[in-house]
């Protein structure tokens, strides 16, 4: 016979004999007490911060959010980027307006954490049936949170994954989750009570997310701080003021993200006084593996959730890795953005176009071997529609799913996507330790070598967009040969761009490391590598160094002429060489080579094409560096004609002959014609290149020269300061370029009477060209006839003479007896003679 057993509401035990059959035990825990209510207070488990930067408005935005009633607002933003503090600032706040507000804050990363906050809320405001096993927490909460008579904020922090609050779960009767003998319960959302009297605040790194539980209008996006911010938090943690650059320079490479300001600011702190912000930023500068080191130092940071990582980098790694988890392919679009430049990543290089399918062979010129590539692309080809929307599809989702994590943004053009600096470095780490760095590094310098062109006039909108992600790709360079292949063609064709704009630093590292790899990897006589050497040739040039542009260009002429003398290339090369002759004051030998090349082009190549006009523009500065002015006009005229036909009237080739055509005007004395040219010229030139462009700068020297002819000495000051401050700045102080504008400033201060300032330009122009060019260059000769007239000037006629006659010696053997300068030097030398021989001395009487 079954017996059942129950025991009174006194007893909370169970005891029993031998029992012959099933037994009913109901268990009746001691009553619960009605306990007196606290007072509201603030109830979060972090002290109030009191180095909290108030960050603009947000605070505001914040509290007229909140304030409405049953609103329910979500801060969203990257993992570190402060959410949390403003958050906690905002709670004590509010806990300083309004004393008779509850404030609680809930855990609410996955949903262990989120019912342990419940109990905790239940226990601190002491529900009544709170301890009774069998009760709902959720409802107990809920209900309190409802009734009208209590105000109350409830903050949910690091709602990153709201699945687990909008989705049924399947629980057994002591609320765990149960395949067998469950029952379904409501989702934790709805315990989160909408009423009146109460508001939520939801932090969380995903939008998606924050969608799931607040409407878009009420969606706070938290951006980096600005400047001023940054550095009021990082002298706050850092305990001092700092007043120099070093602090500045170091909160913007952190991007002003506050937690890797608060981690830098502690790890200087701690090491202090053996370390110093400086040794922080130059570490942080060494390279990429430093930079990770220091900012995976975790710190100790007291308002941080014990699950939240203190490392910015882990942070950021632990949302990648959830992307992969839910989004592999959004994972792998990010991988690939994380190797561009952090600003104007272009939506095209994102796209592959056609799965490089075509593309191998018209993207690496004359190689031969098409790298196969398996990885995952968006293409654009239009084969097949459906397959095609599909993938776009597919694109935008990705793009979206890292848009909610605050991982990239779109720009105004909608076409081109911006990362945080420090997101990609994390990233570019992810795959490091993942073994996939290598993988995503090709298929980015795949990508950019297909779209990057060459540095052609045409093509300076494409390549300006693209020279930043080539300067990035330039300091990654691949392990396998095929990719090496293109990374060397980067580099070629970014070094081509940088030498049209001036930038000669940039052009000359890019295209020295390409000729490396391309000699490495193809041979000394492989076109690539006979382009890559011209290109270093003319770097070389335009930086003074005409010793090694001339060896470079010697070899590849006479590769070339293996060819053929009549080859496009070896005139070209040929080409090459006389310029840098003229470059060296050798005008016979560059004459020679000019007429040779000039003559070939308009047989093989025709009197109009581009090449041949360039061959003629370069005769003509020949013909004008040996004193003849009337061949030079003749030339000079014939290019720009056919150039303004040919191009356009603003191209920078039709700009350059109008310059050199209004440079023999004005040496031919016809002054008004070339200054209306070179007007014209500088302008243009300042909208189509720039104002401190090499091409705009020696327009404006030639422009000041013509004026210091026609005696408006304050006109030509004016721009030949300007150009010369530009170029110490551009070029350094001892370029050639740069002392050429210091020998015409000086020039300028001759003619108004300000010898010594004259003098002390002159002398050290004249010194760092023989030390640069050499005592017997063209342009070192031109000093010392300069310092001649300066002493002449100033009353120290023996020296002038005996300087004079030095010069005169030297560019009788140097340029020839019959050359302008020549003639002129030899002639002010014979009237300071005639001078001297004139004076009469009158003897004292006695």
């Amino acid at each position: 016979m079954a017996s059942a057993i129950s025991f009174s509401d006194a007893n909370a035990g169970f005891q029993a004999g031998i029992i012959n059959g099933s037994a009913n035990v109901v268990f009746n825990a001691p009553p619960e007490r009605l306990e007196t209510p606290p007072n509201p207070s603030v109830v979060i488990p972090f002290s109030r911060d009191t180095d909290f930067v108030e960050r603009g408005t947000i605070l505001d935005q914040i509290h007229r959010k909140c304030a409405v009633s049953g609103s329910r607002t979500a801060l969203v933003g990257l993992g570190g980027v402060g959410k949390s503090q403003l958050a906690i600032e905002y709670a004590y706040r509010t806990r300083d307006r309004s004393s008779e507000t509850w404030v609680f804050w809930v855990h609410a990363s996955n949903a262990g954490r989120f019912e342990q906050s419940f109990r905790d809320i239940a226990d601190r405001v002491k529900i009544f049936e709170r301890q009774n096993p069998t009760a709902n927490i959720f409802q107990l909460v809920h209900d309190w949170l409802s009734d009208d008579g209590r105000k109350w904020v409830l903050i949910l922090d690091n709602v990153d994954d709201a699945g687990f609050l909008v989705t049924t779960q399947n629980t057994d009767q002591d609320g765990q989750t149960n395949s067998t003998g469950s029952v379904e319960v409501r989702p934790l959302v709805e315990y989160l009570p909408q009423c009146p009297n109460g508001s939520i605040l939801i932090t969380t790194r995903s939008k998606s997310a924050a969608l799931k539980l607040v409407e878009q209008r009420n969606i706070i996006a938290v951006e980096p701080m600005d400047r001023a911010d940054g550095l009021a938090l990082f002298e706050k943690k850092l305990g001092w003021h700092d007043d120099g650059g070093d602090i500045v320079e170091l909160t913007t490479a952190l991007e002003f993200m506050p937690l890797a300001i608060v981690q830098a600011a502690a790890y200087i702190s701690q090491r202090m006084p053996r370390y110093s912000i400086q040794q922080y930023l130059q570490d942080f500068q060494k390279s990429d593996r430093k930079r990770t080191s220091l900012l995976n130092h975790p710190g100790e940071q007291l308002r941080r959730d014990r699950e939240a990582k203190n490392s910015i980098i882990i942070t950021w790694q632990i949302s990648f890795d959830h992307i992969r988890e839910i989004r592999p392919s959004a994972a792998d679009l990010l991988s690939l953005m994380s190797f561009f430049d952090r600003q104007g990543i272009p939506e095209a290089l994102l796209r592959s176009q056609d799965e490089q399918r075509n593309s191998q062979q018209d993207q690496k010129e004359s190689n031969d071997d098409s790298p196969t590539n398996n990885d995952t692309y968006y293409s654009n080809d239009d084969e097949d529609d459906t397959a095609q929307s599909s993938l776009s599809d597919g694109f935008e989702e990705d793009v979206l799913a890292l848009r909610n994590y605050s991982f990239i943004s779109v720009n105004t053009d909608g076409t081109t996507f911006e990362m945080h600096g420090l997101v990609q470095l994390a990233t570019r780490e992810w795959l490091k330790a993942h073994k996939q760095q290598e993988r995503w590094k090709q298929q980015f310098i795949r990508n950019l070598n297909k779209e990057l062109p060459t540095g052609e006039y045409e093509n300076w909108v494409t390549c300006q967009a693209l020279f930043p992600h080539a300067q990035s790709a330039a300091a990654q360079r691949p392990e396998e040969e095929d990719s090496l292949r293109d990374w060397a063609l980067i580099l070629y064709k970014a070094a081509w761009y940088a030498w049209q704009m001036g930038k000669w630093v940039e052009a000359e590292k890019m295209s020295v490391q390409a000729m490396k790899v391309f000699t490495r990897i193809l041979g000394r006589e492989h076109k690539n590598t006979l382009n890559s050497m011209i290109m270093v040739g003319l770097v070389y040039k335009l930086r003074g160094r005409w010793d090694a542009a001339e060896k470079l260009e010697v070899e590849v002429m006479e590769t070339y002429e293996r060819l053929g003398a009549d080859d496009p290339d070896t005139l070209t090369s040929m080409a090459n060489l006389a310029s840098t002759y003229r470059y060296q004051g050798r005008w016979d030998a560059a004459e020679e080579l000019d007429l040779q090349v000039v003559e070939t082009s308009k047989k093989k190549l025709g009197a109009d094409h581009p090449s041949t006009l360039i061959c003629m523009n370069n005769l003509a500065a020949t013909y004008r560096d040996q004193g003849r002015w009337d061949a030079a006009e003749e030339l000079d005229l014939q290019v720009m004609e056919t150039r303004k036909k040919k191009l356009s009237a603003d191209h920078p080739s039709t700009l350059t002959s109008m310059a050199s055509l209004a440079l023999t005007y004005t040496n031919q004395g016809r002054w008004n014609v070339a200054e209306e040219l070179f007007v014209q010229v500088i302008e243009t030139s300042k909208k189509k290149l720039s104002a401190d462009h090499p091409d705009t700068l020696t327009s404006m020297a030639n422009l000041a020269s013509m004026y210091r002819n026609q005696g408006r000495w304050d006109a030509a000051e004016e721009l030949e300061v300007q150009v010369m401050e530009t170029s110490k700045k551009k070029l350094g102080a001892d370029h050639p370029d740069t002392l050429t504008s210091m020998n015409n400033l000086a020039v300028t201060y001759g003619k108004q009477g300000r010898w010594d300032a004259a003098e002390e330009l002159f002398v050290q122009v004249m010194e760092t060209r023989k030390k640069k060019l050499g005592a017997d260059h063209p342009d070192t000769l031109t000093s010392i006839a300069n310092l001649a007239f300066t002493w002449k000037g100033t009353g120290r006629e023996t020296e002038a003479i005996r300087i004079m006659e030095e010069c005169v010696r030297s560019r009788q053997r140097v340029l020839g007896v019959n050359h302008p300068n020549t003639l002129s030097s030899c002639m002010a030398l014979a009237t300071w003679k005639a001078e001297q021989d004139d004076v009469v001395f009158i003897s004292p009487k006695g």
